[in-house]
């Protein structure tokens, strides 16, 4: 496993930028077997694997890279699906250059192993020679409502469902998979990917109730009364805004909205037609991968025009540096160091433009980040058709949560105990609604560590 010197680290191959903005579909092709056999063969096997630690789900990656070097597809399956809800969906999505591949032994001078690629190799070929994942059934006379069914919940009924628990899952949405489904667009995350792993939860004991929300549909004390536990995993779509002059003019949208309206159009249910951009000049106002997906999202869209405004510099945006390239190879433009200061608009209340300012950067702050200033009198006009606003989220506050006295913390999560246990007995939470917009990845984390605390209330 020392292969790293004769062989070079590769990457996914990809769809010509050109063909894939006209469609939603995956633009990474998955590796074939060769490739992932020789690329796994690079891992060095550390004594103290960096990629294991910095991964929040502590996913046995140098055994899994072992394995599958030698097309033990079975032991690899096993061993990547024994830590981790969906691989097959982290190793899409997750920024492994900020976690596993960024801390990668070999990431300094020879190349990180890509991880991501290999992890989504094992679970597809795993997939097509009859593998899936394993359930016991349900063994016991226990239940749990999960409230969400987005990653935080259903990494919590796999490890419930692990445990013979019988599990029921509530969403408001007419799909389950949360922003897996309705926020993650499809070029990032096939939608089918997560649906079959829905499949499977049901398929191991749980039942599905889409387009049921709590308080409206069904009580939250019916819920209580007749499950043991309940989890919730509403996650987080309260999107922050700008605070700015006509934030909220015809056609400024915020970028969830934007996100669950195009992937509505594409599952063929009700959709606002004015958030269709084709023909629009449209400006994307953030710098993480939420900002990339609205900006891809645009361009196959057929907007004439996207650009992305972000207050800091390229060096120190928030994103993915592979979804920033993925955005620039499609067409995007960026403008760097500059903050919106009003929507402009016309007679009716229509976007015409934004009025943007120059900022630089000054001392970091607590998290170590530069601060940004603003430059005094350098105000500008960007034209624009559009605006979308895609500056974070903070986490869902449906009327049930005071209704019940669940309390919620300083910056307005769901507060929890070491076990994930709400201020109400036996109600959990865990991703996104208990500590504000994350990756998936650690939702996925939040929610297997609370199906943990719940077994062994429960049972033990």
């Amino acid at each position: 496993m020392i292969d790293f010197v004769k062989i070079e680290r590769i990457e996914q191959e990809k769809r010509n930028s050109v063909e894939r903005i006209g469609d939603f579909k995956e633009i990474y092709e998955v590796f074939d077997k060769n490739d992932t056999s020789s690329q796994a063969s690079r891992c060095i096997q550390c004594g103290d694997p960096f990629c294991h630690n910095k991964c929040p789900l502590h996913n046995y990656i140098p055994q899994w890279l072992r394995a599958i070097s030698t097309l033990n597809k079975d032991l690899a399956f096993k061993l990547s699906n024994e830590s981790n809800p969906y691989p097959e969906i982290t190793g899409r999505i997750c920024p492994q250059d900020r976690l596993c591949e960024g801390d990668c032994t070999l990431n300094d001078g020879h190349g990180a192993i890509t991880i991501g690629a290999i992890e989504t190799f094992i679970s597809e070929y795993g997939f097509k020679h009859g593998l899936k994942p394993e359930f016991p059934g349900i063994t016991t006379k226990k239940s749990v409502a999960i409230i969400g069914a987005g990653p935080a919940g259903m990494a919590c009924a796999t490890y419930l469902l692990r445990a013979g628990i019988k599990v029921n899952m509530y969403d408001r949405q007419p799909k389950a998979g949360g922003l897996l489904t309705y926020g993650i667009p499809g070029f990032k995350l096939d939608k089918e990917i997560v649906l079959r792993r829905v499949r499977w939860l049901e398929e191991g004991g749980m039942s599905l109730h889409v387009g049921c929300e709590i308080g409206k549909d069904i009580s939250f004390d019916d819920l209580a009364s007749s499950h043991d536990a309940i989890f919730l995993g509403i996650g987080a779509e309260r999107s922050r805004k700008a605070k700015i002059t006509n934030e909220n003019a015809k056609n400024c949208f915020l970028a969830i909205d934007f996100l669950r309206n195009t992937q509505q159009k594409l599952f063929k249910e009700s959709y606002e037609p004015s958030m269709i951009l084709k023909d629009k000049v449209v400006v994307v106002i953030g710098g993480g991968d939420t900002a990339m997906d609205c900006i891809r999202t645009s361009i196959r869209q057929g907007a004439k025009s996207v650009t992305c405004a972000y207050r800091r510099d390229k060096y120190n945006m928030p994103g993915s540096k592979k979804e920033f390239k993925n955005a620039s190879e499609e067409g995007a433009d960026f403008i760097y160091n500059v903050a919106p200061k009003e929507v402009i608009v016309n007679a009716n209340h229509e976007v015409i433009g934004i009025e943007m300012q120059k900022t630089m950067l000054s001392f970091p702050d607590a998290s170590g980040r530069a601060n940004v200033e603003i430059v005094k009198g350098s105000e500008f006009r960007i034209d624009a058709d559009v605006i979308i606003f895609a500056l974070g989220f903070s986490p869902s506050r449906p009327d049930f949560l005071a209704e019940n006295g669940i309390a919620l913390n300083k910056k307005g999560a769901i507060d929890v105990d070491a076990n994930y246990e709400t201020s109400k007995s036996g109600v959990y939470a865990g991703g996104d609604c208990k500590r504000g917009s994350d990756l998936v990845v650690v939702a996925a984390q939040e929610g297997k560590e609370a199906a943990k605390a719940i077994i062994k209330s429960l049972l033990m």
